[in-house]
Parts: C-alpha cells; structure tokens; sequence
C-alpha cells in the first residue's frame, strides 16, 4: 500500500513564523523565496499550503500548480495545520 508523503508549507514571512507562532507540522518557505524551492518539492506527493488568512497560500498554490505541480491544497490559516 502506497503512503501518500505530504509537505506543509507556511509562506509567511520570517517575522510572521517568529511572532505569530507556526505549526509544528510545517516547514517555513516564505512565498517570496517559494520558486527557489521548487527542487525540494518535486518528491511529495501533496502540498499543503498556509499562511496568515489563505491570501498568501491561495497565490502559491497557482504559482505551485502553474509550476506542475499537482493535489496542492490550500488550508488558510496556520493555525488549520495542527
């Protein structure tokens, strides 16, 4: 049986991530420096994007499936990848 490997990505900037707090579950790719990660993206087989209001991560999730990239998902806030 396949395990589908997921990555959850907060593209808030650094002083977000720091002040405001951040999931546990995700790692800090800020939307701004998101192209640049592209690379480390291509072996997961979801994406899961968050940020302060779902602004940010609606953007990126284009920009990501615009890229190729495919079951990239919006979860809005930060607080929804707990």
């Amino acid at each position: 049986m396949k395990t589908n490997k997921e990555i959850v990505i907060d593209v808030r900037t650094e002083d977000e991530w720091n002040q405001d707090g951040h999931s546990e579950k995700a790692v800090k790719f800020p939307f701004n420096r998101l192209s640049s990660e592209y690379e480390k993206l291509k072996g997961y087989d979801q994406v899961t994007l968050v940020c302060r209001s779902g602004a940010r991560a609606g953007a990126a999730k284009e920009m990501l499936e615009r890229a190729g990239f495919k079951n990239v998902i919006n979860k809005g806030p930060w607080q929804n990848a707990q």
